[in-house]
């Protein structure tokens, strides 16, 4: 069974002095504010699509590690991922860089690693963003 998530932003004046609202419509979280400086410069309390796609990024990599490892007869206890997305006024977003730290007990650093690279590779998210790099720094804890 298909699911869709929805969110909207509403966004008023122009680029570098404008502001927007992005709400988040299917969880009911609530609002955030977005800017143009807090893209392209400092986040000053404000967040960006680039934080987001983070958001998205690291936990579906982290639920799709987790089903991976569950799969190979190792489940995780946990898994601490992060997501660094990089973005460069007028070039976009150049680069993804995941970071993960596991608890698996039963499991060695190398098969710790191949199924890390598994799920970075396989993941709905970074299947999405296949268009930019995507890099992966993973180890047990």
């Amino acid at each position: 069974m298909a699911t869709t998530r929805s969110a909207h932003t509403v966004w008023e004046g122009d680029l570098l002095k404008g502001s927007g609202t992005v709400t988040f419509d299917s969880s009911g979280i609530g609002d955030q504010p977005v800017s143009w400086p807090s893209r392209a410069e400092q986040a000053n309390g404000k967040t960006s699509p680039e934080e987001l796609i983070a958001a998205a990024h690291s936990s579906c990599f982290s639920m799709a590690l987790s089903h991976g490892l569950s799969g190979a007869g190792t489940p995780p206890t946990k898994l601490v991922t992060s997501a660094d997305v990089t973005f460069q006024p007028g070039e976009g977003i150049t680069g993804i860089h995941l970071i993960v730290e596991g608890t698996v007990p039963g499991l060695d650093e190398q098969g710790f690693q191949a199924a890390a690279e598994d799920a970075k590779k396989n993941c709905p998210v970074s299947q999405a963003l296949s268009g930019t790099t995507i890099t992966l720094t993973a180890k047990l804890s």
